[in-house]
């Protein structure tokens, strides 16, 4: 019998031992994902924001022929470093330069558009989409001028 009662409280034991290694195993996995959760919510946080210094640009008149540029600044406002990952003009005659180089908190940077006159005479309006990490992630830029007519003295 003593052999018999000495099994019973082994097992007992192996019982309770099992059912409190399942609580700290539950309790090792809610504390990850509390500790999951609260980073996921700091990194969402920090966000860089793009700010232009004008986000539209009047070439006014320009004579046919030359592509005419202007350099778009910007400054990242936010607390997190910003990748513009991309710029898309609304068609193929207007081409954006961009850094692809992070722009750090604080810092500026450029996008320099160009449109090309040639063979385009009259009004033209085109849009520039930039595309980056930041929180506002989607900024359109704006461009619009009139092309004069070779030939023809511009104003």
């Amino acid at each position: 019998m003593v052999g018999f009662g000495r099994l019973f409280v082994m097992f007992l034991k192996q019982k309770i031992d099992s059912k409190l290694n399942k609580r700290k195993k539950t309790m090792k996995r809610v504390l990850f994902t509390f500790i999951a959760l609260m980073a996921f919510a700091v990194a969402t946080h920090a966000q860089g924001v793009l700010k232009f210094e004008t986000e539209t640009h009047d070439f006014g008149d320009l004579n046919e022929g030359p592509v005419a540029t202007y350099t778009f600044k910007v400054t990242n406002t936010g607390n997190a470093p910003v990748v513009i990952s991309r710029a898309m003009a609304s068609c193929g005659c207007t081409t954006p330069e961009w850094s692809k180089d992070p722009i750090l908190p604080g810092a500026s940077s450029a996008i320099k558009v160009g449109y090309n006159t040639s063979g385009r005479p009259g009004a033209f309006k085109k849009t520039i989409t930039v595309t980056s990490n930041a929180e506002n992630s989607t900024v359109i830029l704006k461009i619009n001028g009139t092309v004069t007519p070779k030939g023809k003295a511009s104003r």
